[in-house]
């Protein structure tokens, strides 16, 4: 089949990658605007390395070509769009793009993008001619290719029987079986996406409220935890306290979602909360900072390990970091700062400040430091070298943001121990 992807997100590279190596002839366009030699178009790559060696694969073998949109053949069986939540302008540009080429109609017309309730609809109003399909973009950073893969049902928006064929022979080399494909209309699809994104947030915020009981109780957090994920009927997944979530698509489910709710004349009291928990859980860490100083940060060098919203990508959208740097810099706090994958952004986002020293080498973050806080859980900040900590460090302080380490093992090791909801 031939396929035409538009968009340069993970999802847009991903579903491209699988397309492609399920024998399917892709064309990729990044750039719709662009005019010129194919040859020259800039390939995009992502911070997922099995997702940039896929497409380089696909790439060599021909199933793969980056494309600009005047070069995107005419016979194309089915366009992909797959854009964030702040392009919706770029697809609808597109769809006015195609409406005028000379394309035989019907075609299959597939909404991948993150926009929200009714996006598909208004994508369709320049092309109603064509079948429209919503695809859900469920793509999680750091683990890219496996949450297309693995899943066992996937969601598909469609309105006619004649669009489930198509989007069935599409997706079966991915899902074999006709039980793991969830049809349902397109208005449905889209509100379940954001409904599965608000019940994940809800997940988070209770075990972070629930985090804030058990340490005025003197209970411990990972105890509860793991008894609540030991009950079938909950589970483990989404269910760990530490400085809240981030992410740009995911916040924008859970604020889509309200609006959504607000829009049809209601209100949810329980998504107001959750997004409300979220936020003051990204200063959970700095709380515990001014305690401990009893509210005097002045002058205080703070190591922050991690800034980007989670592990695997450098992705720093609403990532907890921002409101820990505004906190600690409004106290006059000085922050050496070092993250695997994300220091390029954030030299980007906040250009260059005094109180701001960027570190390439975890350790060096923590040279004459009076704290150190866990942010984001890189694998490479999992065993520390707490010899090493104790002779660079200004006070053997360590702030785990998300309950990595071992409080009492930690402890033994002569520091100071506070994690989120641990004794």
């Amino acid at each position: 089949m031939k396929i035409a992807v538009f968009g340069s997100t993970l999802h847009a590279g991903v579903m491209s990658a699988l397309l492609a190596e399920r024998g399917n002839e892709v064309f990729w366009c990044v750039d719709h605007n662009y005019i010129g030699n194919d040859k020259q178009i800039a390939c995009v790559t992502y911070q997922e390395q099995d997702v940039n060696r896929l497409l380089l694969k696909q790439r060599q073998l021909g199933f793969l070509k980056d494309c600009c949109f005047s070069s995107i053949p005419l016979d194309i069986e089915a366009y992909f769009f797959c854009f964030s939540p702040t392009e919706f302008q770029v697809a609808e540009e597109i769809t006015k793009y195609l409406s005028i080429r000379t394309i035989i109609h019907p075609r299959l017309m597939i909404n991948g993008s993150t926009f929200g309730l009714h996006s598909t609809k208004k994508l369709s109003q320049n092309l109603p001619k064509d079948y429209w399909v919503y695809f859900p973009d469920m793509i999680q950073e750091g683990n890219a290719l496996n949450s297309v893969l693995n899943v066992q049902h996937v969601i598909v928006g469609i309105e006619t029987e004649y669009t489930k064929t198509i989007m069935y022979e599409i997706l079966r080399p991915f899902f074999r079986f006709t039980h793991q494909y969830l049809f349902m209309p397109i208005l449905d699809a889209e509100f379940t996406k954001l409904s599965i994104s608000g019940m994940l947030a809800t997940r988070i915020s209770y075990i972070n409220d629930l985090a804030l009981v058990v340490e005025k109780l003197g209970v411990d957090i990972a105890n509860v935890k793991n008894g609540m994920a030991a009950d079938t009927r909950i589970g483990a997944a989404y269910l760990s306290a530490g400085v809240g979530f981030g992410g740009e698509n995911f916040s924008h489910d859970i604020l889509t979602l309200s609006n959504v709710i607000s829009d049809a004349g209601t209100r949810s009291r329980l998504l107001e909360q959750v997004w409300e928990i979220n936020e003051q859980q990204k200063e959970v860490l700095f709380r515990k900072l001014w305690n401990y100083y009893h509210c005097d940060l002045n002058g205080k060098v703070i190591a922050i390990w991690g800034a980007s919203f989670k592990e695997n990508t450098s992705n720093i959208h609403n990532s907890p970091i921002h409101s820990m740097l505004s906190a600690l810099w409004a106290q006059g706090a000085i922050v050496k700062l070092h993250d695997p994958q994300a220091l390029d952004e954030i030299q980007a986002y906040y250009g260059k400040r005094e109180d701001l020293i960027l570190c390439r080498e975890q350790y060096k973050a923590t040279e004459g430091a009076h704290a150190l806080c866990l942010v984001t859980v890189w694998k490479q900040y999992l065993s520390l070298d707490y010899k090493k900590l104790q002779q660079l460090m200004a006070h053997p302080l360590i702030l785990d943001g998300r309950n990595v380490y071992d409080p009492i093992y930690v402890k033994q090791q002569g520091f100071a121990y506070e994690g989120v909801g641990r004794l």
